[in-house]
């Protein structure tokens, strides 16, 4: 894990030189800077990034205008950092691709804290959750769409539809917790790994995510339900 390629973001050079010693400390080596859209760009074509703290306001580019084009080369993880907290703005940064955000100000040991629980799932996934328990030669027929764990793909009325890699995750657990409700909490600590710093709003717009790919009437869900007060619930083709 600590391997992994990061990336950090962001034209104040402060923030950046603060979050890199916090990460040396916690034994990360391979950190990469960049202070404007041009620079990251270069450095993602050049090196296979795993994490990118990303800010939103750049000098040449906006964040929101940078993940897109970060997207088409890379399935790195991309934390944004903004300044920014109307839901809005959230679901922006989601639906260009990011999988999750940070508002400023903040403390830098929660940014290694993410990264931490982020790669541990990706550099040990024999520790994950997420195989824990295989089932169907490691695949899950929901009938109206299917997942592939083993080739990571969503497949909707046989058709590959793209899902985000945290989305994806996200689903993979509920499909290996079948009609059984589970907390935005529970989901933030199984499958993002945090238990403290979190907005559950990420848990909101994942879900929101996946009823856009897995449900014929997303405002109508018949697989993945809320359960008001409670949480939500992926349920069984059988059982609707």
């Amino acid at each position: 894990m600590q391997e992994a390629n990061i990336l950090l973001v962001d034209d104040e050079t402060s923030i950046v030189k603060m979050v890199e010693m916090v990460l040396n400390k916690e034994g990360f080596k391979n950190i990469f800077n960049a202070y404007t859209a041009r620079e990251a760009l270069e450095i993602v074509q050049q090196h296979d990034i795993d994490f990118i703290v990303l800010d939103v306001m750049l000098p040449d580019l906006s964040g929101f205008d940078l993940c897109p084009k970060i997207r088409d080369i890379s399935n790195a993880y991309i934390l944004f950092l903004t300044a920014k907290v109307s839901d809005l703005d959230v679901l922006t940064g989601f639906a260009i691709g990011g999988d999750d955000y940070v508002t400023k100000p903040f403390n830098p040991l929660e940014i290694a804290a993410r990264i931490k629980a982020t790669l541990k799932r990706r550099f040990l996934p024999e520790r994950s959750t997420y195989n824990d328990q295989k089932k169907s030669g490691n695949s899950y027929d929901y009938k109206g769409f299917v997942v592939d764990v083993d080739a990571g793909e969503l497949l909707v009325k046989g058709k590959v539809v793209p899902c985000p890699a945290q989305a994806f995750l996200l689903l993979i657990y509920f499909c290996q917790n079948p009609n059984i409700v589970i907390s935005k909490q529970q989901l933030l600590e199984t499958v993002w790994g945090y238990d403290r710093f979190v907005d559950d709003n990420t848990v909101t717009v994942h879900i929101h995510k996946l009823r856009e790919r897995i449900e014929e009437d997303p405002s109508n869900p018949k697989y993945l339900k809320t359960v008001r007060g409670l949480g939500y619930k992926l349920v069984k083709e059988k059982d609707v």
